[in-house]
């Protein structure tokens, strides 16, 4: 199974994993959340990030779910990408992890289109779906 660690602003992370765990009703395995300490420097924070690979890595891989591409922490983690292995994917939201947690006996490719349909069908503008009828009719 692929490990999933995410990465992202402070308590983000934390609350994706606390809606994970009541949808699941329990918290899954090989996966943790490394909430940005903006204390650290980029080497402490490669330091921390190697440490949350290895924890969650059990031989398959990980696939690390981040917030925003571009900030320290997606720069630091891309240092340790190694393709088909490490992967990472920033724009993390609940849709796209729940979709991941589903899926994680999958090849790292298909892991990965997982994670992407599962982030982009996630975002639904309500007044433009079928499902919602106009007020008043």
């Amino acid at each position: 199974m692929i490990g999933l660690l995410i990465l992202a602003q402070n308590n983000l992370g934390k609350g994706m994993i606390e809606a994970v765990e009541h949808t699941f009703g329990r918290r899954p395995p090989q996966l943790e959340v490394l909430g940005v300490d903006y204390s650290q420097t980029p080497e402490q924070l490669e330091n921390t990030i190697e440490r949350y690979l290895n924890k969650v890595d059990l031989g398959e891989g990980v696939l690390i779910l981040a917030d925003i591409y571009g900030a320290t922490h997606t720069n630091v983690a891309c240092r340790r990408l190694q393709r088909g292995h490490i992967e990472l994917i920033t724009g993390v939201n609940l849709p796209m992890l729940l979709r991941v947690l589903n899926y994680r006996n999958l090849g790292m490719d298909d892991l990965i289109d997982k994670a992407l349909s599962g982030g982009c069908g996630g975002i639904v503008c309500a007044a433009g779906s079928p499902d919602i009828k106009e007020a008043g009719k």
